[in-house]
């Protein structure tokens, strides 16, 4: 789940201890975590590194273009920057993209559930395809789901993005926005390169470093943190079946000889998400699925290496590491303020898994159109706070923030289980008709259907699971509920 994933966020994220090895935050590990022990592979770098799109991007030139006013500044050059800056220039919007880096390739991988990006018409942009999934709940237990599973190739979808972008009048400038100030109907974003780029509207979808969006200092974001250490490995060999990629494995038979990482398993639990390509290439990723604090960094490779050992696993060559923090839940940014956000900065991360890329770029046509709106496509033009609040409204419609409090409520009580509460939830939980638990993973049911997915994942559950029901969920439940009697205020 971890797979479509940001590194860094701006609100209170903790210090996340890493492999002396590979990471720029260096940490000393305890004598008996010595990397003999770890196994056999986090003594390899990374082989490869991508290589920057070769496109003719059309650039904005600070010294020859006139006048240097847009109708719209996207700041951020990932999907949902990309996607969005397309389908605003669709209405005829002039819009500059403002990366110090465009063409750089993303860092990290992104897995979707194949029905999800064919209805964005993106179906062209896969790599590989598994025709279904499965979770393994423990060593006598794995459910197979009959849902096409997808990892996405990040080059034909910058590519083909990039392309529509180009075709439809979009500009790009190559420089970091410094500082971004706002007058009554027009804001200036200044960058790094002293240019000064004027527009109606600036949307920020730099990802969750950005410090452009503002968060309310009142109410703490109280995020839940998901993290993962991911490595694309060339192996002796693996035991997954190549027609199934591996959504969750929670077994921890792995740690039998790891008393003391056993026991912290149990409490805050990790599981593997596997990418087999054929038998000797496979991606491997160890997730904390959510976690506050954030489950240390250390502790998760640790993990992972256990479990190669025990899965008889032996890389031979690293070629891509990935390594995923993200900000999961908490609460959304003050609305409306002068700068928009759209994509994670915005808080459209699926509370309960952790999946941004797809609900990013769904988000965008509703965003273009309300700021088409505002800015005169076939309607009176507004500016200033007007057109700020409309686009808003546009990025998180009222449906969608109540959605979203459900989302956040299974957050929350996915944060309280240990590993075996997790276990007997995923077990009920995929029992449910595909109509739910495939519309929950893809955020598309409605607040009543959830309400209705609620009642009957309690009915699915066995007695222990239901004793955590009734004994971790009611401050969580009570939260929502609270939340969504003010949203209707």
């Amino acid at each position: 789940m971890a797979i479509s994933h940001a590194l860094l966020s701006p609100f209170s994220l903790p210090h996340i201890p890493s492999s002396p090895i590979h990471s720029p935050f260096r940490t000393h590990f305890q004598p008996h975590c010595t990397l003999r022990r770890f196994g056999n592979f986090l003594d390899l770098k990374p082989e490869s590194k991508p290589q920057p799109l070769k496109f003719d991007l059309p650039l904005f030139h600070s010294y020859s273009d006139r006048p240097r006013r847009f109708d719209v500044v996207v700041v951020g050059s990932g999907p949902a920057g990309l996607r969005l800056a397309e389908q605003l220039s669709a209405y005829g919007i002039k819009v500059c993209c403002v990366d110090p880096s465009p063409l750089s390739p993303w860092p990290n991988n992104y897995g979707v559930w194949v029905d999800e990006f064919q209805a964005l018409g993106f179906q062209d942009c896969f790599h590989k395809t598994w025709p279904m999934a499965s979770v393994y709940l423990n060593d006598e237990k794995v459910k197979f789901l009959d849902r096409p599973y997808a990892q996405v190739s990040r080059k034909k979808l910058k590519m083909k993005l990039m392309e529509e972008c180009a075709t439809k009048g979009v500009k790009f400038h190559k420089a970091k926005v410094w500082e971004i100030k706002h007058q009554e109907f027009e804001s200036s974003v200044a960058c790094d390169d002293g240019t000064e780029i004027k527009a109606n509207l600036v949307i920020d979808t730099s990802g969750f470093a950005s410090r452009f969006t503002e968060y309310s200092n009142s109410k703490p974001r109280n995020c839940g943190f998901q993290i993962a250490h991911g490595i694309l490995a060339e192996v002796e060999q693996h035991p997954f079946d190549l027609n199934k990629m591996v959504l969750m494995d929670w077994r921890d038979t792995h740690l039998g000889n790891e008393p003391y990482l056993r026991q912290d398993n149990k409490k805050s639990p990790t599981f593997l998400y596997a990418m087999p390509f054929d038998s000797n290439l496979i991606f491997l990723e160890e997730t904390s699925l959510v976690g506050r604090p954030a489950l240390p960094y250390a502790v998760v490779k640790r993990r992972m290496a256990a479990r190669l050992r025990h899965l008889g696993i032996k890389v031979k060559r690293i070629l891509e590491e990935e390594k995923c923090v993200i900000p999961m839940g908490g609460s959304l940014p003050k609305m409306p303020q002068a700068v928009v956000a759209a994509g994670g900065v915005a808080g459209m991360v699926h509370p309960a898994s952790g999946y941004s890329v797809v609900l990013g770029m769904a988000a965008a046509p509703g965003v273009a159109r309300r700021a088409a709106e505002g800015l005169g496509s076939g309607g009176r033009m507004i500016r200033g706070r007007a057109l700020q609040g409309r686009v808003w409204e546009g990025v998180w419609p009222a449906e969608r923030r109540r959605v979203r409090e459900f989302y956040c409520f299974g957050m929350e009580t996915l944060v309280r289980l240990d590993l075996e509460g997790l276990r007997r939830f995923f077990d009920a939980f995929f029992d449910l008709e595909g109509f739910y638990w495939e519309g929950f993973l893809s955020s598309r049911l409605s607040i009543r259907e959830l309400g209705m997915l609620g009642l009957l994942l309690f009915g699915h559950a066995s007695p222990m699971s239901k004793l955590d029901i009734l004994t971790k969920c009611p401050l969580p439940l009570a939260k929502m509920m609270a939340n969504l009697a003010l949203q209707a205020l």
